[in-house]
């Protein structure tokens, strides 16, 4: 199974998002063609209604360790609460910064 669809199937279960892009940004790094090590996700989800920025980050990862501590170089998380979807980027969904690391 892809990585891209696990972590979709996860957060899919756990945050019953209104909103979820998975993309996999492996392309845009210093790693061999068909690689899934840079992810970039942006999930809307009423359950981070309330919640600061550092608990919902920490909420995925906890939730996508097993990924992280093997599979998954990067990932960057683009986490909000549906009004802050609307009105500050709608379907804007913001860039990923570039990679500093690798083989470089």
């Amino acid at each position: 199974m892809f990585i891209a669809t696990v972590i979709e199937e996860k957060i899919l279960s756990a945050f019953s998002p209104l909103h979820l892009d998975v993309i996999n940004e492996s392309n845009n790094h210093n790693v061999p063609p068909g690689s899934e090590s840079h992810f970039k996700v942006t999930i809307v989800s009423n359950k981070f209604e309330g919640e600061r920025l550092i608990k919902r980050h920490r909420a995925i990862n906890s939730l996508l360790a097993e990924e992280l501590a093997g599979k998954i170089h990067a990932l960057a998380l683009h986490t909000y609460t549906e009004k802050e979807w609307h009105d500050y980027y709608a379907d804007n969904t913001p860039l990923s910064p570039n990679c500093l690391g690798g083989s470089k």
